[in-house]
């Protein structure tokens, strides 16, 4: 068994493609959601469920999501949508 405070390997490999933490999204950015690429129109906060900070992001495509802010979205190239 090793020592409790020693350091420790990452759990997971990091990601080789591009995130945006849900924070940070701003209008333009194309984020992949539910196997789609889909245009942020506006990104606005508000109460998550457990009284966390989280983001409404509307689609130009129409509809829109909520996202816990720490979340990592997958990004994609503006004319992937």
């Amino acid at each position: 068994m090793g020592r409790p405070f020693e350091a420790r390997p990452a759990r997971r490999e990091p990601l080789s493609v591009l995130t945006k933490r849900a924070a940070l999204v701003t209008p333009g950015d194309v984020i992949g959601y539910e196997g789609e690429w889909r245009t942020v129109k506006e990104a606005t906060t508000a109460r998550g469920r457990m009284g966390g900070l989280a983001v409404v992001v509307t689609w130009e495509e129409g509809g829109s999501a909520r996202f816990p802010a720490g979340d990592e979205l997958l990004l994609g190239e503006p004319d992937s949508a």
